[in-house]
């Protein structure tokens, strides 16, 4: 399949361009072929139970935060569907029919389906176990200091970065959050009645 990439006429033929482009590749490289081994016994019309996983699966790659979500974010994306050799995608009250009707079965074939298509692109998984596996899960835009093992300036947007030196009992009002009041490095643990060394 051969997508084009270009200007229109119209207002827009598609919120989802990127989608539209990830939708080629996954049908060129059958990326989603293994969702074929879950077999769900269920009366197939306009839509197989592969395609309509898939339509589930698309679903979330657009932003649908529930099933309910894809008749007004999904189904009116005509062009989309039409990549996927479909005139338009399913209403949303299909999809959830054939969710609800997975079995036990088909939960534990859609867990294989779906081990064998992120394995391939999991960079984690293709990891070289002998050496360290560096993780970044910090998204704050906090100054850390020069002794934060691994620590490296980062990109915020508008914001300014520097590493702030933190030495023991400094309190620093560098707040990057509006949200998050600076802490001082001191105690913020009040003595309990009795336990000071005064009070025996």
């Amino acid at each position: 399949m051969t997508l084009t990439f270009g200007l229109t006429d119209e207002l827009v033929n598609t919120q989802f361009a990127p989608v539209a482009a990830l939708s080629a590749y996954y049908q060129a490289d059958e990326v989603l072929k293994p969702l074929e081994m879950v077999t769900v016994a269920m009366k197939e019309i306009d839509y197989s139970p592969v395609n309509k996983l898939t339509q589930v699966f698309l679903s979330v790659l657009t932003g649908c935060e529930h099933v309910a979500m894809i008749n007004t974010r999904l189904r009116p994306e005509r062009l989309l569907a039409q990549v996927w050799r479909s005139q338009r995608f399913a209403h949303q009250a299909t999809l959830s029919e054939t969710m609800d009707g997975l079995s036990l079965t088909n939960l534990a074939q859609l867990d294989t389906a779906v081990n064998q298509i992120y394995r391939p692109c999991s960079r984690t998984h293709r990891h070289d176990w002998r050496g360290l596996l560096w993780l970044d899960y910090d998204l704050s835009g906090m100054p850390c200091g020069k002794g934060a093992e691994g620590g490296e300036k980062g990109y915020f947007s508008g914001k300014k970065h520097h590493r702030t030196p933190t030495g023991t009992g400094e309190c620093h009002q560098l707040p990057r959050n509006p949200v998050v009041r600076p802490l001082c490095r001191k105690s913020i643990h009040h003595v309990l009645p009795g336990t000071s060394g005064a009070g025996r």
